[in-house]
Formats: C-alpha cells, sequence, structure tokens
C-alpha cells in the first residue's frame, strides 16, 4: 500500500479586477491609460490570464519545450464580475479556467482548485448584514453557474474579515477562507483551555485551522506563508522559477512528522502583469516541485480532507492582509497608499464612504417600501436577483417575476429596484479607496454606480438624492487643486456620462448615418425597433429619418421616438429627436424635408427641423465613446485613403526621377522621402492584413527602405499586425497538414521581420505550434520536406517538441 505523502504545497492566486463597465451601456468603453490595448480587462488578460492558462516551460536553451495550464495545479478564485466580462471578450481563455478546475478534481482527490469570491469585492467587515449575505449567496451562485459544482472555499477582498462575515460564510455552507499570517489573534489545541497569542511570525502556517463561533458553528481557516508571499509580489523571487521553488521547498520542516502545508498567496496578476513573465517562473516552479517528490501539490480542499484541523484560533476583528491597521484603507486617511505622492494624504476617504452609506440607506428605505408594494419578499428577491444578472433573457427575467412580484405590477417599476440595489452594491467595490487620489478612475468608477443609484431611485420613487449627494462629495477633499473636492469631479467625469433612453435614441439617430442596416441596430444593453425609417444621399450628404422605440434589456423601461439627423460632410452632424410625434405629423414633416433635401436646399431640411424638433440639436459628441470613435475614425480612414492615392500617384509616376537624383549624387526633396515612406508603410500594412502572405512584395519593401534610408513608422502597430498575420498562416498551415510550401514561405518571412526590426507577439501562434507539432508526432509517416519545414518553423518560433 503506497505511504501517504505528508509534505505538501499549495499556491493560491486571486485573479481579481474591478468591474470597470459604463453604470448605464454594462460594457467597458475605451480606457486610453491601458494603450495599445482598448481597457485594462484587455491587457490584463493579454499579460496574466491567457498567459497563466498557456504557461511555457523553457530548456536550457531558453527554448519553450512544452505549455502547460497553470491554473490546474493552483489554488485560485476569479473575480465574479472579471469572469463575466472573460466569456464574452476572452472565451478560450475563460474556457481554459473552466477546464483547469475540472482538471484539478482529478489530480486532487475530487477537490476543484477554483474558489469562489464575495460578488463584486466589497470589505465585508465594513458592509451592513444584508450586503454580507447577499455578496456571499451572488459569489456563491455565480460560482455554481460556471464551474457546475458547490464551492468549498471563498476568498474574501482583502481577506478583510470579521467574526460576523465568518457566520455568514457557514450559514452559505462555505467550508474555508484563506487569510493573512498577522490576522491570527491566538491559537491552542481542540480540546484545551488555555490560548496561546500568536503574531505573523509565530503562527504555524503549515496546518489548517478550526475556527469556532458564537453561534455554535466553525470554519476552517489557513493562514499563508507572509515571507514567502511577499518575495513573490515585491521582492524579485519570479525572477527565477527554480529560486521560487526552492524557497517552497525549504520551507518544509523535514523533522515534522504529521502532515504540513507550504503555501503561499498574492493577487494573481504577479504572475505577469506586475511581473512579466511571472507565469513562467510559476510554471518552471510548479513543474519543478512534482519532478523534485520531496513535496506534493494539492489545494486546500484536498488538504483539509487528508489533515483535519487539530487546532483551532482567533482571528483579529476588522482585519486584512493589505493594510497594517486592520480595515482603515477603505475608510480612513491610515496612512496606508500605493506610494509615489509623498505630499498626498487620503483624508477623503473617510467623507466619501459616508456619503455612500448615507446613499445607500436612504436607497434601502425606499427599497423596503416600494418593494413591499411590488414584491413578496423584497430582500429575498434581492438575493436571488442573480439569476437574472447571470442570465438576462426572457425565461429568467419571467421566472424571477412569477417567483417574487405581486400580481399585477410593472416589470418596468421591479427591475429599477432591483438594479438600484446591484449598483448600491457596486459602488461599495473596495478599489475605490485603495489607491490614492479620489479623482483615480476606480473611485470615479464608483461615483459612477452611485449616480446610477440616484437615478434609479428618483425614476421610481421620484426623489432626487443628487443635491444632497454632491452636497456630501463637496467634504470629500481631492490633492489636486484644478479639481479641489468630490463634487468637482463628479461633476466633470460622472454626470457626463449619464445616459436615459433618450441619450440612447440620439446615438441611434447619429449612428444609423453610418450602419448599413440600422434598422437592426443593438446598443449595447438596449434594444431598438424601426417603426419607420427612411435614409437618403447624395454625394457626401446624407439624411436619416425614422421612429424607433428604445427598451432598457436590464430595468425592461421602453420609450418611443421620433428623429431626423442630416449629415453634411466630414464629422459635422445635426440631429434632433422628439418624445413620442404623432405618425401623421411626422409623415408631414418626413415629405418636406426629403423634397428640400432632393432639391439641394440643406438650410431649408435644418429649418424645417427646427420647426417640428425646436431648437435642441445633438451631434456627433452625443454617441458613446467607442461608437464615436469607431465612426470618427472610419470618417479619418475614408480622407486618409484619398491623400494615400495623391501620394501613391506620385510615388508611380516620380521614382524615376528621384532615381536619377540619387545616381548623380543630388539631394533628395523631404517631400519625396516622406512620399516614399509613408507609401513603403502602407504596403507592409496591407502584406500583413492580406489572406496570403506576398514574401516577394516583403523583400521588395524591405530592399526600398533600405536603399531610400527610410523608416518604419509605427513599430507597435506593424507588430501586432505581423503576429497577427503569422497566426493567421498558421491557421491555413494547420488546415493543410503536408503543403509544405506554404510552411516554407512562412519561414521565410521571420528574416524579414528582423530587417523590419519588428517583434510580433508569438503566443497565440506557439500555442497552435505545439498543438500542431504534437499531433504530427503521432503519425507514423509524413512528407520529408514538410517535416523539415516544421521543424525550422518552431525554430524560429522558438519552440520545440520533445
Amino acid at each position: 500500500m503506497a505511504k501517504t505523502p505528508s509534505k505538501y504545497i499549495c499556491v493560491h492566486g486571486h485573479f481579481y479586477q474591478p468591474p470597470r463597465e459604463n453604470a448605464w451601456l454594462e460594457v467597458i468603453e475605451v480606457q486610453d491609460s491601458a494603450h495599445p490595448y482598448h481597457d485594462w480587462n484587455e491587457r490584463i488578460t493579454a499579460e496574466c490570464y491567457e498567459p497563466n492558462a498557456t504557461s511555457r516551460i523553457l530548456d536550457q536553451d531558453q527554448v519553450i519545450r512544452d505549455i502547460v495550464n497553470n491554473y490546474s495545479r493552483i489554488s485560485f478564485n476569479f473575480g465574479p464580475t472579471l469572469l463575466s466580462w472573460m466569456k464574452e471578450y476572452a472565451k478560450e481563455t475563460y474556457t481554459a479556467i473552466l477546464e483547469a478546475d475540472k482538471e484539478s478534481i482529478l489530480r486532487f482527490g475530487g477537490h476543484g482548485s477554483a474558489m469562489a469570491q464575495v460578488f463584486n469585492h466589497i470589505i465585508m467587515p465594513l458592509a451592513n448584514a444584508r450586503d454580507k449575505e447577499t455578496q456571499i449567496i451572488w459569489g456563491i451562485r455565480d460560482f455554481e453557474s460556471r464551474f457546475e459544482r458547490k464551492p468549498e472555499g471563498m476568498w474574501l477582498a482583502e481577506t478583510a474579515v470579521d467574526t460576523e462575515t465568518l457566520e455568514a460564510l457557514v450559514t452559505n455552507g462555505i467550508k474555508f477562507t484563506v487569510l493573512a499570517p498577522r490576522q491570527a489573534k491566538a491559537v491552542r489545541k481542540l480540546g484545551d483551555t488555555k490560548w496561546d497569542e500568536v503574531n505573523d511570525q509565530t503562527v504555524n502556517t503549515k496546518r489548517a485551522y478550526r475556527c469556532n463561533l458564537p453561534s455554535g458553528k466553525s470554519i476552517d481557516l489557513f493562514f499563508y506563508n507572509g515571507d514567502i508571499s511577499q518575495s513573490i509580489a515585491f521582492n524579485g523571487l519570479l525572477n527565477d522559477g527554480k529560486r521560487f521553488a526552492d524557497s517552497l521547498l525549504n520551507a518544509i520542516d523535514a523533522n515534522e512528522t504529521e502532515q504540513q502545508l507550504v503555501h503561499v498567496a498574492t493577487d494573481g496578476e504577479t504572475y505577469g502583469h506586475h511581473h512579466k513573465n511571472g507565469d513562467m517562473a510559476l510554471a518552471f516552479c510548479l513543474d519543478f516541485i512534482e519532478r523534485d517528490n520531496r513535496a506534493t501539490l494539492t489545494n486546500y480542499a484536498q488538504f483539509l480532507e487528508i489533515a483535519p484541523p487539530t487546532h483551532e484560533v482567533q482571528v483579529i476583528e476588522n482585519s486584512s492582509w493589505s493594510c497594517v491597521h486592520g480595515v482603515e484603507r477603505w475608510r480612513n486617511d491610515c496612512g496606508c497608499n500605493s506610494g509615489g505622492h509623498s505630499n498626498w494624504n487620503q483624508q477623503w476617504r473617510k467623507p466619501l464612504r459616508e456619503t455612500l452609506d448615507w446613499l445607500r440607506d436612504s436607497v434601502s428605505s425606499i427599497f423596503e417600501h416600494e418593494g413591499g408594494e411590488l414584491l413578496l419578499d423584497p430582500w429575498k428577491a434581492r438575493n436571488d436577483y442573480i439569476d437574472v444578472v447571470l442570465n438576462r433573457n426572457e425565461e429568467t427575467i419571467k421566472k424571477f417575476r412569477e417567483s417574487h412580484a405581486r400580481e399585477g405590477v410593472a416589470e418596468s417599476r421591479v427591475f429599477r429596484l432591483m438594479e438600484m440595489q446591484r449598483h448600491a452594491m457596486l459602488m461599495y467595490t473596495s478599489c475605490g479607496w485603495f489607491f490614492d487620489e479620489v479623482s483615480g478612475i476606480e473611485t470615479i468608477q464608483i461615483m459612477q454606480y452611485a449616480c446610477r443609484v440616484i437615478q434609479l431611485a428618483n425614476q421610481t420613487h421620484e426623489v432626487d438624492h443628487g443635491a444632497e449627494f454632491l452636497d456630501g462629495l463637496a467634504k470629500v477633499p481631492s490633492n489636486i487643486n484644478t479639481y479641489g473636492n468630490a463634487a468637482s469631479i463628479y461633476s466633470q467625469f460622472v454626470l457626463p456620462s449619464v445616459i436615459n433612453l433618450k441619450r440612447v435614441g440620439m446615438h441611434f439617430a447619429v449612428a444609423s448615418i453610418f450602419e448599413d442596416e440600422p434598422e437592426t441596430q443593438p446598443i449595447f444593453n438596449y434594444a431598438t425597433t424601426s417603426e419607420l425609417f427612411t435614409k437618403k444621399e447624395a454625394g457626401d450628404q446624407k439624411l436619416a429619418l425614422g421612429i424607433i422605440k428604445v427598451k432598457s434589456l436590464v430595468t425592461r423601461s421602453e420609450r418611443r421616438f421620433a428623429f431626423a439627423v442630416i449629415y453634411l460632410g466630414k464629422h459635422n452632424i445635426i440631429g434632433n429627436i422628439s418624445l413620442d410625434m404623432e405618425v401623421d405629423k411626422f409623415s408631414g414633416m418626413q415629405f418636406r424635408m426629403i423634397m428640400a433635401f432632393q432639391d439641394g436646399q440643406l438650410g431649408e431640411v435644418i429649418s424645417i427641423m427646427q420647426t417640428y424638433f425646436g431648437p435642441e440639436k445633438y451631434t456627433i459628441w452625443q454617441l458613446f465613446s467607442d461608437e464615436k470613435r469607431k465612426i470618427l475614425e472610419l470618417i479619418a480612414q475614408k480622407h486618409l485613403s484619398e491623400l494615400e492615392n495623391s501620394l501613391r500617384k506620385s510615388y508611380n509616376s516620380d521614382y524615376q526621377l528621384v532615381t536619377a537624383l540619387s545616381n548623380n549624387g543630388l539631394p533628395i526633396p523631404n517631400a519625396y522621402k516622406t512620399t516614399f515612406e509613408y507609401i513603403l508603410n502602407a504596403d507592409l500594412i496591407n502584406c500583413f492584413n492580406s489572406d496570403k502572405i506576398n514574401i516577394k512584395q516583403m523583400e521588395r519593401i524591405s530592399e526600398e527602405l533600405t536603399r531610400w534610408s527610410l523608416k518604419i513608422e509605427d513599430i507597435g502597430k506593424l507588430s501586432r499586425l505581423a503576429g497577427e498575420s503569422i497566426y493567421k498562416e498558421l491557421q491555413r498551415i494547420s488546415n493543410e497538414r503536408d503543403n509544405a510550401k506554404r510552411v516554407q514561405r512562412l519561414n521565410r518571412m521571420f528574416p524579414l521581420l528582423d530587417k523590419f526590426n519588428l517583434s510580433p507577439n508569438l503566443h497565440k501562434s506557439q500555442n497552435l505550434y505545439f498543438e500542431i507539432s504534437k499531433e504530427e508526432q503521432l503519425k507514423t509517416t509524413g512528407v520529408p520536406e514538410w517535416t523539415d519545414q516544421l521543424k525550422s518553423l518552431g525554430e524560429n518560433l522558438g519552440i520545440k517538441v520533445g
């Protein structure tokens, strides 16, 4: 009979991003600070979440010898709001995370490595009892909907803990959580009466503890190794995967006979985002430990089964892992900050939380009053509303209504109430207080959620908390003199974001000018239905008129609008919108406007619009952020194409003249150099965008750039396009096995990329090559030329398959 191992290692990653979605559109709008990516979720996915799903293990020559899914061998939790985004925008990585949990169940004795997390990362000790309960229930339901099993453990935001939170975890079936070593107050052996006080240096982190609660229930707790975790996050331990593994193995007590667990916990983003190639250090570390045989990898749930607690523990109330003052970082100027501004303070934290607490309590009264009329049990309805949040379709909405709403009530009133409560929790997302300044994007985000709460309260109960909320924000100081206080920040960055059905109608009207089929145009989480729509064009000018119905897919509220918009060329747009214009009146206006437009009387068109709609107008600037950029880029691209055609004509017609100047030692005018450089760069972009790699064209461009001493204009953009082109070509190779010429053509590209000084991201291409090579190894026969070219391709991609 095999001997049960006694020495175990577990690495936990807390993978989380704050919810960044626009409070009305439910999508993340472009975040320029994340450039060249669309937003920070996309950037961190590229730098961390995706690489950990396909992490590289290198050989001694720094060539990839294996690609592994790190998630399957560690303990991890993902924030529910992050997973919701990944399901839509990073599908392959999302699937890899779910598959990793299934694999870990087989690897770790029937226990999955994924832990649940409180829903939107609020600081639990600072939450009221109802919010604690809902955050846990929503976190569990979200977990179950994705991982298709019940969670055994739950991660607390910032590991912030108090007894009430632990009671709520146990009540909802959670078996364990993970805390920082400094959160342990005292320990004793089960059955003993004397408590021994401990601290972050004296608590034995190698065992699990039982925490007995006032209710008579208990929960098991782990306290991670603080020193090694600190070294991983801040002291460069991830610079060397072998040193990382040694630090874990050396922490094992060789003289200890009972089962012991060396475990660490950090932000998951440490492995790749905070530390480049941190995922590879983790992969090497895990691989080394498995090969070394001195310890066995495990997860928390399996270790609890192997080694149930023999000791119990008391925790320090209101403590956390990222604030030595407990939970003061999220309600006071305690001195904890992210650094970089020594002259700043965080005196804004306390009045901001007090203002949000006032708003929460105010709308809770509305919720109980209105909810009592509309719902059978308002607070139970809130707990169950997660089912709608996870899957907004007619079936779940109908089921929720039938289970919770009183008969005959308007559904829009019900769902406005529920959304008011959802956003009242979102506004407590911990990142809003974590950093140094109240004007940071994380704090602006939670103020945006608060703004949505105020709007929904007004729509639900006809009470406006806006003025009093602004008064509260005026007491929240900013470190930046130009802002002064949070009221100014709120007015500049939050209020302009407010969206209602009319603004959605405006967006539809303007966007319809540029869409081929605007009648079926979805607008984020709003549905639009065209009752009437007409579009006319005359050269660059366009005219669109219509009657549409706009419906929120979230609150279920809807309105009907008539609109007219005229496009005068470039970015010049004038539009109007009106609520509930009668069809006969609209038809008369439509007839007059079309006649005037077709007669070329644009001034008359605008005059008719004013007659029917009044003086209020809207322009392209009323478009939502991403759509506005898209249309402006579309307009700019049209004019850039015209410019390129003009420059190309000069390039073709004057090429021999420039050659003659060069051959005779005469200086080439800068205008010609600029023209040639622009055209050659455009040609290279076209090479990467084409369906077939044109090596001869790329070679010509390389020769021309060298001949005229010209340079690549946008290294970053062209590197990205080159990486995408290589991946697309590799996909074609995967579908056309034994086509050696196609592989040979791709191999010829790599020396050219060096000449262009391009550094494409080869991550996805390496993954696909790895799959192809593994499949090819299973073949008993193969075309020699294909095999040779495939091997060369592996060398170019920096990967080999043993």
